[in-house]
């Protein structure tokens, strides 16, 4: 396998536009006679499936839900970047490019953040234009707020559901093509496989999750935008459904696994409460923008709090330890993800944890201090006469409210606790994964024809994820970039014709993935599925979750595969094939999610250094920053199937050279 990432030369700020001018077209008479296949309806496929087929495009597009309105681009809260600079504070197209090189501690691809930063004003526009509800400020101008790792107001959102109102849009815009006939959705399928012809992706084996029945679908080129591989760990922010199935079979069809140890860990997600929970919960890091996040000073106030004996109200100011305040003054409670994840559980690992229940493991996130400050702007703004601090903290609490109301609202259906009376108690989770498949410039993996979009692909984040570029990234592909570039490797396909399904590829994708759902059900286990992820989950998050070194992770790597043996032996998967059998879905998903677990750690092992959400032990500063090693390890790690032994996947790197960014230590302070 030979990397190629086809970065064109010349200036970066001219490189995206060189490249659309000089970039192959089809025809739109032409394009009628080419399918495209997109798996997976989230912001990413939604908006690439809406594009293509109003160009012309017959698209297959394909989810698991039974709605592309189900997709987990819908549980996005806090917002969308874009380099507008509504807010005059600053912020150009370079400083949202710098930003996000930076928040991913130097490990993302230079030409492919920057052609981001540039589109995502176009993003806005859109979305505007689509009827977004966009959050708007007195005079009828788009609203902005701040996210973590960055000292400008540049996110637009929509109250605390931003990625839902965004969805609503593509999804509109997906339906305008489903009434013309040009977009075909097939709702209830599950992709099981990627058929490869003659070195080109074909199309893919499906199975329809109602009636159990495998399909074979074949196209000109495979869009995979199925999203990223958190519930690897079980318990995560992530949907229950979401699953790395897509990426993972085409990585054992050819495509590269890129960087896959670099995984997000959120800061602001509701605790872990008990052994039977199934997934976890985020609160937006929007709140941050308006919430302090802290500890008690005193190990024993910790201590009484967690046992019940005294509340966070009863916790005097001067007693308070406003740790990301104290550690990080010029960003605060706004430092990246992975800075304030990492703050936090020092903070718990020291005894300082808040939480009432087993783990022990929270912090406050506290808004009193809003409900003071937006209330006396609000008495200022009514002309109210020395109003009663009872007054003030009334009217700030309606001011925030109707910032993120629906979010206060979820807090206190989960939880059981009042948050405009007692502060929330967060601690990190697992959320986005910057890994994924590797592609080039054009968004293509190393399969020709297979194309991978939004969290599925490894591009834009780097080592670690900015807030509010999840939502910025899917739609940058699916609405400004992939239109652009699948069209340049169509352009070979005009004379193709149809593609037959009777192909002997076809045949054989199809027959494995009938033997490997046979062997589910026909196995005579005594485990059920979740017994398995549970456990792999454990291993994850103890060996390859926030904190790792070298020891663990070859622990992990044996546990995994000492697992995995015990899974294919003595997993239990009751019914059958031929009906609706989530026990049968989940079997597959947990089979890959086995096999990527290793590659996780086994990636993580490789990398001796820090950088971002990968944070060996080992690799520290003195403050226990991250440490990188940007002599050796400046590089995608992009890594080849080489069969059922995942030690033996080859390992190929793609260096990373910055020159329109100086690379340094990352300093928040």
């Amino acid at each position: 396998m030979k990397l190629d990432s086809k970065i064109p030369e010349g200036d970066i700020h001219e490189k995206w536009k060189n490249h659309k001018d000089h970039m192959r077209l089809v025809a739109p008479n032409n394009r009628g006679k080419i399918d495209v296949i997109i798996v997976g309806t989230g912001l990413a496929g939604g908006s690439a499936a809406a594009s293509l087929a109003e160009m012309g495009y017959n698209v297959k597009a394909f989810c698991y839900q039974d709605s592309p309105r189900r997709a987990h681009s819908i549980a996005a809260q806090g917002g969308i970047n874009a380099a507008k600079n509504y807010k005059n504070d600053g912020d150009s197209i370079y400083r949202l490019f710098y930003d996000t090189i930076k928040g991913g501690d130097y490990r993302a691809r230079e030409a492919n953040v920057y052609r981001l930063a540039e589109v995502s004003n176009a993003i806005i526009d859109q979305c505007v234009a689509q009827g977004v509800p966009f959050a708007r400020e007195y005079g009828g101008l788009l609203d902005n707020r701040s996210f973590g790792g960055t000292q400008v107001q540049r996110t637009f959102y929509a109250a605390g559901q931003t990625g839902q109102q965004l969805l609503l849009g593509a999804y509109s815009a997906m339906n305008r093509q489903i009434g013309k006939g040009r977009l075909q959705m097939y709702n209830r399928h599950e992709m099981l496989d990627l058929v490869v012809v003659d070195g080109k992706a074909r199309g893919i084996i499906s199975r329809n999750l109602i009636t159990g029945e495998i399909e074979r679908h074949s196209a000109h080129a495979v869009v995979i935008a199925s999203g990223g591989y958190g519930n690897v760990f079980f318990l995560s922010t992530n949907a229950m459904g979401s699953n790395a199935t897509s990426v993972w079979k085409i990585h054992k069809k050819g495509a590269a696994f890129a960087n896959p140890c670099f995984t997000q860990i959120h800061p602001t997600c509701i605790p872990v409460h008990g052994e039977q929970q199934s997934k976890l919960t985020l609160m937006s890091e929007s709140l941050r923008n308006d919430g302090r996040i802290w500890v008690p000073k005193k190990k024993e106030d910790a201590e009484a709090i967690r046992a019940g004996k005294l509340k966070a109200t009863e916790i005097a100011e001067d007693d308070r330890d406003y740790y990301l305040e104290r550690r990080y003054p010029a960003f605060g409670n706004l430092v990246p993800r992975d800075v304030a994840s990492r703050a936090a559980k020092e903070r718990c690992d020291a005894g300082f944890g808040i939480e009432n229940n087993a783990t022990g493991e929270g912090v406050f996130l506290d808004f009193s201090a809003s409900f003071v400050k937006y209330g006396k702007e609000k008495a200022n703004e009514l002309d109210m006469h020395s109003p009663s601090q009872e007054e003030i903290i009334k009217l700030g609490k309606k001011v925030v409210e109707a910032k993120y109301g629906n979010l206060f609202t979820m807090y206190e259906k989960i939880t059981g606790d009042n948050p405009y009376e007692t502060p929330m108690k967060i601690y990190p989770a697992v959320h986005y994964t910057m890994g994924g498949i590797w592609v080039d410039y054009n968004l293509m993996s190393s399969i020709p024809g297979c194309f991978v979009t939004g969290e599925a692909n490894f591009s834009d984040h780097g080592a670690n994820r900015l807030g509010a570029s999840a939502l910025m990234q899917g739609l940058a592909d699916g609405y400004f970039v992939l239109p652009y570039t699948i069209a340049d490797y169509l352009a070979d396909e005009i004379r193709t014709g149809s593609i037959s399904t009777d192909l002997p590829e076809f045949e054989q994708a199809e027959n494995e993935v009938k033997n490997t759902l046979n062997h589910f059900l026909n196995n005579p286990g005594t485990k059920s599925v979740d017994y398995f992820h549970k456990k792999l989950g454990k291993v994850m998050w103890n060996k390859v979750g926030m904190a790792r070194n070298a020891e663990g992770l070859k622990e992990a790597i044996q546990e995994i595969e000492e697992i995995r043996k015990e899974f294919w032996r003595d997993v239990k998967v009751p019914g059958s094939q031929d009906t609706l059998n989530m026990e049968l879905e989940k079997a597959g998903r947990v089979a890959d999610f086995l096999e990527l677990g290793q590659l996780m750690a086994l990636d993580a092992l490789n990398r001796n250094e820090s950088c971002g959400g990968h944070f060996r032990t080992e690799y520290q500063t003195e403050e226990g920053e991250t440490l990188r090693d940007d002599e050796n390890y400046s590089y995608v790690a992009a890594w080849e199937y080489n069969g059922e032994d995942i030690n033996k996947e080859i390992l190929h790197k793609e260096d990373l050279n910055y020159k329109y960014i100086k690379i340094a230590a990352r300093n928040y302070k």
